[in-house]
């Protein structure tokens, strides 16, 4: 079955060119476009498409707030965010609004169309280059380096998860997908999958982003120096 796909953004050749590319796949379907946050919300509730690829800076209503909005409807829509990063301030708005993914608009199509799969499946991207720093960031991470006096994770959030768990939320944490991971700690892919879809449960994660966040938040990546 494909994943309906609504476009979001104001530049026409954006939504051009993606349009072409997903017209040109199997699994995936352009439903609707929009080049402000107001259509979109007025094509999300029309059409209910499983995946939004939203424009932050745009007219009327940006991205965020389309984004705030389209992640507090019934049975809500998965949304690719994108950005140029370096000079998009508002990515982290788009964050705390409920985005599950965070795509640079300078990525190649085919990768888009790759996290536009892997969103739909369930799970969230950060483009590899942004991670580190998008997540380290958005929560608030220091650059100066924790004391050694310092508890390496919040024993109470943490309490109930493995060692192995631990293990994997580390690695979720440094941008690692469920591939990586498996090869990192010589396991198998579904085992590790089987791990993450643990810790959503045990932590009350919304998604793979809020995972690499409560990671850093407990102190199990280390801070920046």
């Amino acid at each position: 079955m494909s994943v309906r796909v609504l476009l979001v953004d104001d530049q026409p050749l954006m939504l051009v060119g993606l349009a072409i590319l997903l017209g040109d796949t199997d699994d995936l379907e352009v439903v609707g476009e929009a080049a402000d946050g107001r259509e979109a919300m007025r094509l999300v509730r029309e059409l209910r498409p499983d995946v939004v690829v939203m424009d932050i800076r745009m007219p009327g209503m940006d991205g965020i707030e389309a984004t705030r909005q389209a992640t507090a409807e019934p049975d809500p829509p998965k949304v690719l965010v994108l950005t140029t990063f370096d000079d998009d301030e508002y990515v982290y708005g788009a964050l705390r609004a409920g985005a599950s993914g965070f795509l640079l608009k300078s990525m190649a199509l085919n990768a888009i169309l790759d996290a536009i799969r892997v969103v739909a499946a369930g799970d969230a991207l950060i483009a590899p280059s942004v991670t580190r720093r998008l997540i380290a960031d958005f929560a608030g991470v220091p650059t100066a380096p924790r004391p050694d006096t310092e508890p390496a994770a919040d024993s109470g959030l943490l309490a109930d998860i493995t060692d192995r768990e631990r293990e994997v939320l580390a690695l979720v944490g440094q941008g690692l997908s469920n591939t990586e991971i498996a090869e990192r700690l010589v396991i198998s892919t579904a085992t590790a999958k089987t791990h993450v879809a643990r810790l959503f449960a045990k932590l009350e994660a919304r998604d793979r982003v809020h995972l690499a966040i409560i990671a850093f938040e407990t102190g199990l990546v280390p801070r920046r120096r």
